[in-house]
């Protein structure tokens, strides 16, 4: 079993549960008018623009003059965003206080700097943590290296000790080629059962 002392978390889908739809199943009529919205308006191309730093202001302005059409649904993608957050994923967050027993816990997230502050506000386990990385804040998202590095620098950590989890793949294999233990949480995967192989809590 390798040394671990770090556990890194990503956020969105590994213990929150955050999904534009918990939205806009009330703003369309029609399930196939959302998903034509969420698929080719207000895209996760789009969204991660502002993960990465752009200002939400700004990126709701610019795509409303794109699509007129759609001005007010475009508003309340950030204007109702914490109506997208759906409650954290329960069973992955009760490990959270029995593995900081042992081990340091940080989060390392693709989110947007002006939208976690709800998030922070709302969910208790934040408190819990030794430290966050989130892209808007360093204007990187996963998986470009260079983020998992700041995480790196700026709490000491070296990859080898460290475990990183993510929902997704290119993000854990970016994780992987640093030199981190890596755990894909796909839905079939049970996360206490995996974090058993690398750790004991």
């Amino acid at each position: 079993m390798p040394r671990i002392k770090n556990i890194v978390f990503d956020f969105g889908g590994v213990l929150i549960d955050w999904n534009p739809e918990l939205l806009y199943r009330k703003v369309f009529a029609t399930k196939e008018e959302m998903d034509f919205f969420l698929s080719e308006i207000a895209t996760p191309e789009w969204n991660i623009q502002q993960d990465a730093g752009h200002p939400l202001s700004e990126a709701t302005a610019v795509l409303q003059a794109q699509y007129p059409e759609y001005k007010d649904e475009i508003a309340l993608f950030y204007g109702r965003w914490g109506d997208m957050l759906g409650g954290i994923l329960e069973e992955n967050v009760a490990l959270i206080k029995p593995l900081k027993q042992k081990y340091k816990l940080y989060g390392l997230t693709n989110w947007s700097a002006e939208t976690l502050p709800i998030a922070m506000a709302r969910y208790d386990f934040f408190g819990d943590l030794d430290g966050i990385v989130v892209s808007g804040e360093e204007k990187l998202v996963k998986p470009d290296k260079r983020l998992f590095q700041i995480l790196l620098d700026r709490y000491r950590l070296k990859p080898e000790e460290s475990i990183f989890i993510d929902d997704n793949g290119v993000n854990v294999c970016a994780a992987e080629e640093m030199g981190f233990h890596a755990l894909h949480l796909t839905p079939g995967v049970n996360l206490e059962k995996a974090l058993r192989n690398f750790v004991n809590f």
